[in-house]
């Protein structure tokens, strides 16, 4: 069995990146979704394990000191993380992982397992997102400036981010977001297993025939 694919997926607010990472989940059998570990009280609904695996503080900062996740941030009053074992364990069963995070989070992840592929997803245009921010109907006019004023301060790291994909129709971003995610596969990060292997081979066959 190959080792599944960690992908990060970040994007502005009101690009769609959730409702793709849904799509990917629904239409295909080969993606495990990252869950975030949190110190927030769980909301009414919320079950340990799926929505967040819910921590007191000091668990959290005990995982923390024993570098128990991919990368970790504090908002506010509340850590919220990405824990290491779970996603390597869905990795070694062949899973490729959706983590949905934010630029800096994404960067993290990015500089501890460099294997990591890292999408951002965005609308076709400014005037898009704005539109598509309106039409969710459930912010104020000030709240869409501030989110419309964040998304100019995000584009600045777009170019670290390994592929760049439109949103413009939903099916074509969902498709052309699983077959690059199944294309990394080949990468040579991802085949250093293998590589190892065809090289022990050679070199053994080399040396049997010198």
């Amino acid at each position: 069995m190959s080792k599944g694919v960690l992908t990060v997926v970040s994007g502005f607010s009101g690009a769609g990146k959730g409702t793709v990472m849904k799509g990917l989940l629904a239409e295909y059998n080969n993606y495990a979704l990252s869950i975030s570990a949190t110190t927030r009280q769980p909301r009414e609904g919320e079950q340990d394990g799926r929505e967040y695996f819910f921590k007191t503080k000091e668990e959290f900062e005990r995982m923390i000191a024993e570098d128990a996740f991919i990368e970790y941030a504090r908002y506010v009053e509340n850590y919220y993380g990405t824990p290491r074992a779970y996603v390597e364990e869905q990795l070694e069963n062949g899973k490729d992982v959706l983590l949905e995070i934010e630029i800096q989070g994404a960067l993290q992840v990015k500089k501890q397992r460099p294997d990591t592929l890292l999408i951002f997803i965005t609308p076709p245009n400014a005037e898009i997102l704005e539109q598509r921010l309106v039409g969710r109907g459930t912010e104020t006019p000030e709240v869409i400036a501030m989110r419309m004023n964040r998304a100019a301060e995000e584009a600045s790291y777009m170019d670290a981010y390994d592929y760049i994909i439109v949103n413009d129709r939903l099916e074509d971003c969902i498709r052309n977001t699983h077959q690059i995610i199944q294309s990394h596969h080949a990468a040579s990060a991802q085949q250093s297993d293998f590589i190892r292997r065809m090289q022990k081979e050679l070199e053994e066959r080399k040396e049997r025939k010198a």
